[in-house]
């Protein structure tokens, strides 16, 4: 059955997040529609007339909650599990020839089962779209791709997403692996959130040997290890102690004073903080960083609460731009390795 609208993933538990943040920015844009989501299982989807004007006026760099925004093109129920080809080519006969495909599950505790049908129909799937010119010879991400997502055996949703506003990994989940040096998993959470809300080009720029910054409670280290990695010169802040090898690099400075009271000599390039507070005394304090010229980029997390989480986060990222008195550029995303948190980016120029 033909669909229009949006496919967006996100982390298992916060569809209805996602689906108010979704509805909030449809309506700012003036597209009607509306969320249908299932708790715990991993996905929105946002159904509307202007399925192409949605895709462009919600771009995923804009999203907070999804980890991937796709182009809903059919939902297929009842296939046949003998033959699930055929009723996807029907379904996309009159479409253009995709870029790529990529055949997943929504990242939930139902849909992981699926793994393994997900990896052999996409090894069938993909020469039967080739053989009908629905899917290139070659992958090109100069046109959309194709994804299918799996919900059950017989249940299906088909999308397309364009590399330039999707994200490059199936269920848009970076499988990222922990260094074997790392002094915690955090490490993870940075390290992602470098990937994820800088791009090539951005993370060549900011994050040059000989710059420096401040991990406000640093301990054990993991973010001041990934900052060291970069060529970073860090000044860690915490009471609590490091890993000896991250003060072994010959970069880390560590202080034992509290990041909430602690202020910098001088200014400094960039500024983390993965502190365990309430959202909005983080929020605060990290403005205070930026009104007062203390750094030009910042990374930090906002820990939710259990409940209104998507009003939380609205009234934290509103607190601390206009606490911050100064025009700043903004992205902000639930991680793949965070938990009950955002990770913010925040910039005192503008990057593009």
């Amino acid at each position: 059955m033909p669909s229009n609208g949006l496919l967006c993933y996100c982390r298992a538990g916060f569809e209805p997040e996602l689906a108010a943040e979704l509805s909030e920015r449809a309506a700012a844009a003036e597209l009607p529609g509306y969320a249908k989501a299932e708790r715990l299982s991993g996905y929105v989807q946002f159904l509307g007339e202007h399925g192409h004007a949605l895709a462009q006026a919600l771009p995923l760099r804009d999203l907070i909650f999804a980890r991937q925004k796709l182009r809903l093109l059919a939902e297929l129920r009842g296939i046949d599990p003998k033959d699930r080809i055929t009723p996807v080519i029907a379904a996309l006969f009159e479409h253009a020839a995709f870029g790529a495909l990529v055949v997943e599950h929504p990242d939930s505790d139902a849909s992981k089962p699926l793994a393994g049908l997900a990896r052999s129909f996409g090894n069938a799937l993909r020469p039967a779209l080739r053989k009908v010119k629905l899917l290139t010879a070659q992958d090109d991400d100069r046109l959309p791709h194709l994804h299918v997502c799996l919900l059950d055996g017989d249940h299906l949703l088909l999308a397309s997403g364009h590399p330039r506003d999707a994200s490059p990994w199936p269920s848009g989940i970076p499988r990222l692996k922990l260094h074997a040096d790392a002094p915690s998993r955090s490490a993870l959470k940075l390290e992602e959130a470098l990937f994820t809300l800088l791009d090539a080009d951005e993370r060549a720029r900011l994050l040059q040997p000989g710059m420096r910054a401040a991990d406000l409670g640093a301990a054990p280290g993991g973010w001041t290890w990934v900052l060291a990695r970069h060529g970073l010169r860090v000044q860690a802040i915490d009471n609590g102690p490091l890993r000896p090898h991250v003060l072994d690099t010959g970069l880390v400075e560590h202080l034992r004073e509290d990041g909430f009271h602690w202020r910098p000599s001088q200014p400094l390039d960039w500024m983390v903080c993965d502190m365990v507070e309430q959202p909005r005394r983080v929020a605060t304090r990290m403005a205070e960083w930026f009104r007062e010229g203390w750094c030009r980029y910042a990374i930090f997390n906002l820990k939710l609460p259990m409940k209104k989480r998507w009003d939380e986060t609205r009234l934290c990222l509103d607190l601390f731009q206009r606490e911050a008195q100064r025009p700043l550029q903004l992205r902000a995303r639930q991680l793949y390795h965070d938990r009950e948190e955002i990770t913010v980016f925040a910039a005192s120029e503008r990057l593009r």
